[in-house]
């Protein structure tokens, strides 16, 4: 796992251009939750993330822009987000619909596919899913 500053990496998507507008969504105070899949952590071996663990937000260059602190965590089934969930991340989800159909596009996509090594994997209504809440605690000098 990377570090920075002794605390381990928080990234969001991909480098590139979605990473960068969930990083401003963040730094904004728009985005406030995220949602990963379970299989994601499982594959990288990494833990599942606790309420009072603190990352370092990184851009699609890897410069670490803030710290954030998790406040909550759900392990759920993709059926149960909620609504709330959705608009907080701050993409401007107004359905759960239109939330999952975009994760969708995401989690199907190629990078991710390949990132699991799994050219064919596709989420279903009971994909086990990590709902992650967290705050900006302090922005770092970019």
């Amino acid at each position: 796992m990377t570090t920075y500053d002794g605390l381990p990496v928080f990234e969001l998507a991909f480098p590139g251009p979605l990473r960068d507008q969930l990083v401003a969504a963040v730094l904004s105070g728009a985005k406030t939750s995220t949602t990963g899949l379970l299989c994601e952590y499982e594959a990288a071996g990494e833990p599942l993330p606790a309420p009072g663990d603190r990352y370092a937000l990184v851009d699609s260059a890897a410069r670490p822009v803030a710290v954030i602190e998790v406040t909550e965590v759900r392990v759920l089934p993709l059926a149960e987000v909620d609504l709330a969930h959705a608009r907080d991340e701050g993409e401007g989800h107004e359905t759960i619909a239109r939330w999952r159909a975009d994760h969708e596009t995401y989690w199907h996509g190629p990078e991710l596919r390949a990132a699991l090594g799994d050219p064919g994997f596709t989420v279903t209504d009971t994909t086990p899913v990590i709902a992650e809440r967290f705050r900006v605690v302090e922005r770092l000098r970019q």
